[in-house]
């Protein structure tokens, strides 16, 4: 061995991402067009011949409901996704696709709850919802509140992600008592977002109140960092034990 050969490191293989465990991917962003996800269906495609590929068995994706940035309704969401349902047909793609929503709640939303508009749901109505990253909304408690009194099941989408859950311990401790429903991005246990929301959502697997994992896929820039997964062993594995709702979508 040459005194060159001492400083040569050998490649590191990375386990290819095997979500076959998870079944049902809950959120993501694949109708093209309509919100900040996928913005044309060859790309869209792209995406989800590559989730199938990871073992999944069917995709609820879920575009943005925002009143002030994507003003979608269910009858758009529903054309978009017959659209990409005849698409991946056609592409001989087997995994099964349906749609819910994103629902961003602020004042308007919480509005339309008490006046008992329809929102898209799946399973056995949950809706998906998200706050702001920053700064806690002040109706979020009355918002869940009327959501569960129109008997809606809501989810927290990322709950990792927000900064005012992760500074404020006691907002953690009376969202968990109301055994709010949370959703944590796989992308987080990979660092993608940062590490403290990495360290959060470990600490949410830690404590047990992870009810549902997604992938929040929006571009091929996510799958690229999602493959690495496996990579953080530990968490990865522990995942994989969860008693999740996923599985029974």
């Amino acid at each position: 061995m040459g005194w060159l050969d001492m400083f040569k490191r050998t490649p590191v293989e990375i386990t290819p991402l095997d979500l076959s465990w998870l079944r049902v991917d809950m959120h993501s962003h694949l109708i093209p067009g309509i919100d900040d996800g996928s913005k044309t269906m060859e790309e869209s495609l792209d995406l989800v011949r590559r989730l199938a590929g990871f073992g999944l068995e069917k995709i609820i994706t879920t575009p943005h409901i925002m009143s002030e940035y994507y003003r979608n309704t269910p009858e758009i969401i529903g054309m978009g996704l017959e659209d990409l349902r005849r698409a991946v047909k056609a592409e001989g793609i087997a995994i099964q696709i349906d749609a819910a929503a994103e629902y961003y709640m602020d004042e308007i939303f919480l509005e339309k709850v008490k006046a008992g508009e329809k929102m898209l749901t799946f399973a056995d109505d949950y809706i998906l919802v998200e706050t702001g990253f920053i700064n806690k909304p002040q109706m979020l408690l009355d918002t869940i509140f009327q959501l569960e009194m129109a008997g809606y099941k809501p989810i927290l989408a990322h709950p990792e992600r927000y900064q005012y859950l992760i500074a404020d311990k006691k907002l953690q401790e009376e969202l968990i008592d109301r055994k709010l429903l949370f959703q944590v991005n796989l992308l987080s246990f990979t660092g993608f977002y940062s590490k403290q929301v990495k360290d959060f959502g470990e600490m949410l697997v830690e404590r047990g109140v992870v009810a549902l994992l997604g992938t929040d896929c929006h571009n091929t820039r996510y799958l690229d960092m999602l493959e690495t997964l496996p990579k953080h062993q530990k968490i990865y594995e522990k995942i994989q034990k969860l008693d999740l709702i996923n599985t029974q979508l």
